[in-house]
Parts: structure tokens; sequence; C-alpha cells
């Protein structure tokens, strides 16, 4: 079958820097052949809350899928209630998924009544068979590459079942070929904002500076350089300053302050 290797051809579809909506006509075109119908691709760069709940990603790119499921799963809450999301949490290599015949293993698992809803609506639109690519950062992100089967035949998933390896390599040339083009705000976590200041004060806080050598840094006052301090603290729901900057951390809202460390290490001497 066309998906069992990477071949010269499949590769030359693309190429780093692509657009998202150009990247997914090629995967359809290397897709189809092999059956798949649909495709889906997210990315987020959390893609957990400190309290464990699915955060909706920053990118979610669709093909072939009904009008409302955008809506459904950006707006509507679906996203968290969606097991494949959870699967993909749970393993590192592509997995088939089947709601309407044997489902893998890693779905046996994460399979519960609270996933009822997606489950529901992925029944009433025929999208019950599909394949999953989990994609890791180092840094923590997450993103995923779903080829679906829409009304798939009975023996379907024994096909899909050989096709993984392939898939796998797909989902992973299509994220090294769109990644690149990503904005600062796409690869930024908007679970919480904090503006520049706000996290500039904090990253100085997590190296050790008092608000006193902050407001220094800053050139405001030290009831200024707390305010800042106090409104990120309260943005993030921290019980305190502590608190604040872990949270900051999970949600990676903290850059890199080689001068305050300097100057944090300067101030203490």
């Amino acid at each position: 079958m066309l998906m069992q290797g990477l071949s010269g051809d499949f590769e030359s579809e693309f190429h780093t820097g692509m657009r998202v909506d150009a990247a997914m006509a090629a995967a359809m075109r290397v897709l189809a052949p092999a059956g798949f119908t649909s495709l889906i691709y997210d990315y987020t760069p959390v893609p957990v809350s400190h309290d464990g709940e699915l955060i909706t990603p920053s990118l979610m790119a669709l093909a072939n899928v009904p009008s409302d499921m955008q809506d459904l799963w950006c707006k509507g809450g679906y996203y968290q209630l969606d097991p494949v999301q959870e699967a993909a949490l749970a393993v590192s290599r592509p997995f088939l998924w089947s709601h309407r015949g044997s489902q893998s293993p890693v779905m046996r698992r994460i399979l519960q009544r609270k996933h009822d809803p997606v489950i529901s609506y992925l029944l009433d639109t025929k999208m019950t068979c599909g394949v999953t690519v989990p994609i890791r950062f180092d840094g923590g992100d997450l993103a995923t590459f779903t080829a679906i089967r829409l009304d798939p035949e009975p023996d379907f998933e024994v096909e899909a079942q050989m096709l993984l390896p392939g898939i796998g390599d797909l989902g992973h040339l299509f994220h090294d070929s769109v990644y690149a083009g990503f904005d600062q705000r796409t690869r930024t976590s908007q679970y919480f904002h904090l503006t520049s200041r706000e996290r500039q004060c904090l990253s100085m806080a997590a190296c050790g500076l008092t608000a006193k050598q902050i407001a220094h840094e800053i050139c405001r006052s030290v009831p200024t350089a707390t305010l800042h301090l106090n409104a990120a603290s309260r943005k993030l729901g921290a019980r305190n300053r502590f608190h604040a900057i872990a949270l900051a951390a999970h949600y990676r809202l903290l850059g890199p302050i080689s001068q305050g460390q300097n100057l944090s290490r300067h101030h203490q001497n």
C-alpha cells in the first residue's frame, strides 16, 4: 500500500515553513488512496492545566469534517471530553481508535462515561475509526495528527492497523513542515494572559529578585513593581508569589532574564 513506507514522492509533498492549509491538502493527497477521508491536526504549547484539565489547542485544523466540529471542540468544551486527546497524552506511538469495532488497548484504558458526548457525536457523524499520532516536544508541547475514515467497512480497522508506522511518519513530517511557520502567539499558552511587563516581573522574581530589585531593573517605583507582581498573581489565581511563579512556569510564561540573574547575584553580594 502507498503508506507502508516513506518514499521520495511522499516527502516531496512537504517543505519547511509550509502553510497549514497547504500541508493539510498535501496530507489528504497521501491519505486518500489508503482509504482515509478526513484529517485533524492540532497543536498546544501546554496540553494540560495545573489541575489536570485538557487545554484547548492554540491551533486546530480540520479537513472534510462536519462544519460544527471546530466550534464544538474549541468553544463548546468537547476538546476537554475527547478520549483520543487523553490517549495522546498517555502514549508516544501512533494508535488506532474505533467506536464501532474493537478498541485499541490504550483507548480501552482511557474510555469513561464522561466521554459519551464526544463518542455520540462521532457515531452520529460516522467518524468512527481513525489513527492518531501524538507528537511531543522536549518543552512539553503536544501536537496530534489524526487520520479518519468516515463510515468504515468492517475490515478497515485491520488495514488501518497495518498503516500505523506510515501514518506516524506522515504525522511527524506534517508537523515538522508547519511548525516553523507558527507565530509567537501560537507557541504561547493562551490559558492565562499576562502582559509583557507582568511576565517580565514574574521572571525576575523567579530568578530571586525582590520587588525593590525588580523596580530598579524596570526603572519604576517599588509600588509599581509590586502592582505588576500582584496583578500577575491574581490573574493566575495564585495563593502567593511563590505559587504564581510555579503556575507561570507550568504555563511556560517565564522568559529568560539573564541580565536579571546577573544583577540578582550582584545585589546579593
